[in-house]
């Protein structure tokens, strides 16, 4: 293991971005001030999104941003309401099962490996946007405005519009200083497709020193090239069987994401493959008992991950927040936002304040996920 300092990770990306452009002659704020605040303006600094000082830079040096702006604190309030609201009440509550999968049972049986994997995929997506929602809010309260880092990228009918809605700073980060620098897609198809596959590498081992880290991102950068090659085919996927197989494929590559070893990145999809058998509930027993001669058991369900009946519920409910509601970026972008943000807003997120306060007093607490990166 490794030991780094604490946000390494986003701090170096700001400041190579500021170099490699200064370098470049693409620089024109050089004031020390305003630059050791750009490095160290702690909204974004654990955990992004990470920041670029052209969009920045400017901005501490504003006039207007010395004055006080009610509609900047409005919204910020909000955006940080509903992002401590996405790490307690959703995340957090998706954490205790995916911790039980992955680091307590011996091995699982299908619905257990399924109910793990989903529920890792609900809780770094609620984690993490949830942490950028509290960064950005925060920052406008100093009338700051941070880029956008997330814009709904469990509805993306494609691996390459994953990576357009996903972590979106990292992902102009790797572009712009690492694929465009490599060739991009300027040197014909095949170095393009080398260029993808060795951006999504060293975009996996910037989450850290590891070989699932690697290989996380050699999954995709697999998958970027395919996807690449089959547009270049020609060929066309339905947006319902498109979505459906790149969400599987998100939902398989966290696996390895959050896996600690290889031991546990074969538990889980062991038990997706069926491996391990499937179990129903007991009660369950006495409508589909003929089933046991497909080698279907009854007993209790999901019993190795210590869910219950309200685990399925909460996977539905998630689903179908992420696929059907605006996200947090649409609904604080749209035009004359901030007025529509009454009392009932205000009343709103005041009781989701006090309702994640009270929780997290309630409950042992859990860290960002991406505090470790």
């Amino acid at each position: 293991n490794v030991t780094l300092p604490l946000a390494i990770s986003f701090f170096t990306f700001t400041q190579i971005a500021y170099l490699v452009d200064s370098y470049r002659g693409e620089v024109k704020e050089y004031d020390l001030l305003n630059y050791a605040l750009f490095v160290t303006f702690f909204p974004h600094l654990i955990a992004g999104p990470i920041i670029h000082h052209k969009e920045i830079m400017p901005q501490f040096g504003s006039l207007r941003n010395l004055t006080k702006q009610h509609k900047n604190m409005a919204l910020g309030l909000f955006l940080f309401g509903i992002g401590c609201s996405k790490k307690v009440l959703l995340a957090d509550t998706f954490a205790r099962w995916a911790s039980a999968g992955f680091d307590q049972s011996q091995s699982l049986n299908f619905f257990e490996a399924w109910f793990t994997s989903l529920s890792y995929t609900f809780q770094i997506y609620f984690d993490f946007s949830g942490y950028t929602d509290m960064a950005i809010g925060a920052a406008l309260l100093f009338n700051i405005r941070l880029p956008a880092n997330f814009n709904s990228p469990y509805k993306s009918t494609n691996i390459r519009e994953f990576w357009h809605k996903w972590h979106i700073t990292l992902s102009r980060f790797l572009r712009d200083y690492l694929y465009i620098p490599l060739g991009g897609n300027r040197a014909g198809e095949l170095r393009t497709y080398v260029n993808l596959a060795i951006t999504f590498v060293l975009g996996g081992l910037w989450h850290g020193p590891t070989w699932l880290f690697v290989l996380w991102g050699a999954m995709h950068g697999v998958a970027m090239v395919v996807h690449r090659l089959w547009q270049t085919l020609g060929l066309r996927l339905n947006a319902i069987a498109g979505w459906l197989l790149t969400f599987c494929f998100i939902n398989a590559t966290w696996v390895v994401f959050r896996a600690k070893d290889m031991q546990d990145v074969t538990k889980v999809f062991m038990g997706m493959l069926g491996m391990n058998g499937l179990i129903l509930p007991s009660r369950m027993m006495e409508t589909f008992g003929y089933l046991k001669a497909e080698g279907v058991g009854f007993g209790p369900w999901l019993e190795g991950i210590n869910g219950n009946g309200l685990l399925p519920l909460a996977i539905l409910f998630a689903l179908t927040m992420v696929l059907t509601q605006k996200n947090s970026t649409e609904m604080w972008q749209m035009e004359g936002s901030w007025k529509r943000l009454g009392y009932g807003w205000a009343t709103m997120i005041g009781l989701m304040a006090s309702l994640s306060g009270l929780y997290m007093f309630s409950t042992s607490y859990s860290e960002f996920i991406y505090f470790n990166f």
